[in-house]
Parts: C-alpha cells; sequence; structure tokens
C-alpha cells in the first residue's frame, strides 16, 4: 500500500513538475474510447520475476551446462542487474525487505556460481546452481507462496537463441 501511495505522489509531482512543459507542447490526440485516459502500468513483483529473473535463471543453466563460460558470466552479471533493479523498484514485498531476501537467498550461491564459472567447473557450477535453485524456493516459501517452484530447465524455452560455445 506505501508503495502505490509513493507511486502516486511520484507520478503527482511529476504531473506538476510536468505542466509548465506541459502548456508549451502540442496537444495529445484525444483520449481513448470510453473516455478514460490511460495510466503508466506498474509492474508486480509477479511480473518482474517472470520476465526479468526466470527467463535469465533459465538462460543462466542452459550456458552453464553447455560450458559456455563467456555466456554464463553475462547471464550471472544479468540475473545480480535484474535483482538491484527489482530491489529498486520495490524494496518490500508482503511487508518484507527484498533487498535482505536477495543477499540471503540469492547473493552467496551466485558467487559460488561466479567462483565455478572462472574456474570453468561443471561440477561446481551445477552445484551453485542448484543452490541458487533452492535460495529461489525458499525466498517463496517465505514470502508464503510455496506454489512457485523454480526448477532446473531440462530443454531449452529460448530456440531461437544458441547456447553452445563458439569457437
Amino acid at each position: 500500500m506505501k508503495i502505490r501511495i509513493a507511486l502516486a505522489a511520484a507520478s503527482s509531482l511529476a504531473a506538476i513538475a510536468g505542466t509548465s512543459h506541459a502548456q508549451n507542447a502540442p496537444q495529445p490526440a484525444a483520449a481513448p474510447a470510453g473516455g478514460v485516459a490511460s495510466s503508466p502500468y506498474v509492474m508486480t513483483m509477479g511480473d518482474m520475476m517472470n520476465t526479468l529473473i526466470q527467463p535469465r535463471h533459465a538462460k543462466l543453466a542452459l550456458a552453464g551446462h553447455a560450458e559456455n563460460w563467456t555466456l554464463a558470466a553475462y547471464a550471472s552479471a544479468e540475473i545480480r542487474q535484474a535483482f538491484a533493479g527489482i530491489v529498486k523498484a520495490q524494496p518490500k514485498f508482503a511487508g518484507m525487505p527484498v533487498g535482505e531476501l536477495v543477499d540471503v537467498a540469492m547473493v552467496p550461491p551466485l558467487n559460488a556460481l561466479d567462483t565455478a564459472i572462472k574456474q570453468q567447473d561443471t561440477q561446481k557450477f551445477t552445484a551453485a546452481y542448484d543452490q541458487l535453485t533452492q535460495g529461489c524456493n525458499a525466498c517463496h516459501m517465505e514470502l508464503n507462496h510455496p506454489y512457485v517452484v523454480i526448477r532446473t530447465p531440462d530443454a531449452s524455452a529460448f530456440p531461437n537463441q544458441d547456447f553452445s560455445l563458439k569457437r
């Protein structure tokens, strides 16, 4: 609720700040049918997890299992960056501090993954990836979403990307 209020306040401030600019700008087209102008969409935690984290989690596994260490390092950096963005976008979820959850559940396995990637060690990678996946599921349990169960992909959901190493 506080986040919605903060977003509404920020939106109002942005609207006020933009008033002088808007007076000089060309007028927008008429409101869509029904007479109500659309408002910006704010992603939910589920939206962010499904669009930012889950694909990167899968791509990280696919790159590591293909022993494409350059791509695996990139995927690891991308998932870290996505978590950092989520922490900024939604600092609390279900009353829990998202940053602390990420620090406890995601950072240690991501550090282990980075080590395995640097060492190009498939066994260490697999163990660290399993820890990352367990961290995902532990976080879901903590947030009362035990029905959201993440696992290692057994096939690529990305038929338009080649995960094999090109030499």
